[in-house]
């Protein structure tokens, strides 16, 4: 047996990116039909794309809107393992915040949209949850 078969593989991380939309102090987070978790709208980012324009795709995809270009901002990055996948396997998810530029609500696999706060952190996997840590650190949300 050669050494390279015996060392684990590297998995490349998964590239993401989402949208915060923040009212009251609390973020929007959704639920996918069938899933018991709840996530922030967003998505993997597409051959082309860049990052912003797959939060916005992904978010009018999921929450039928995006924000609005002239209030958009990059927030931060996570990087933690990713929920549902092989230990070692990250998620890389970049998130942006601004003003919706139209009402959300649920589309295509988004079963349910929540207004949630920390108190919700127990419901979130690991990226949503330090999400939500992250947030609450900055004074955005409860």
């Amino acid at each position: 047996m050669s050494l390279d078969a015996a060392s684990p593989q590297t998995l490349p991380d998964i590239i993401v990116s989402a949208v915060a939309i923040i009212r009251d102090r609390r973020v929007l987070m959704v639920t996918a039909r069938g899933r018991d978790v709840v996530y922030m709208p967003g998505g993997k980012v597409d051959a082309g794309e860049t990052l912003l324009e797959a939060a916005q795709r992904e978010s009018r995809e999921e929450v039928s809107a995006g924000l609005r270009p002239d209030s958009v901002r990059e927030l931060f990055t996570v990087v933690t393992q990713a929920h549902g996948e092989p230990e070692g396997r990250m998620v890389r998810m970049t998130l942006f915040a601004g003003e919706p530029d139209a009402e959300p609500r649920p589309a295509a696999e988004v079963s349910a949209l929540h207004w949630v706060t920390t108190a919700d952190l127990h419901r979130c996997p690991p990226a949503g949850a330090e999400v939500l840590r992250r947030l609450a650190a900055s004074g955005l949300i409860d």
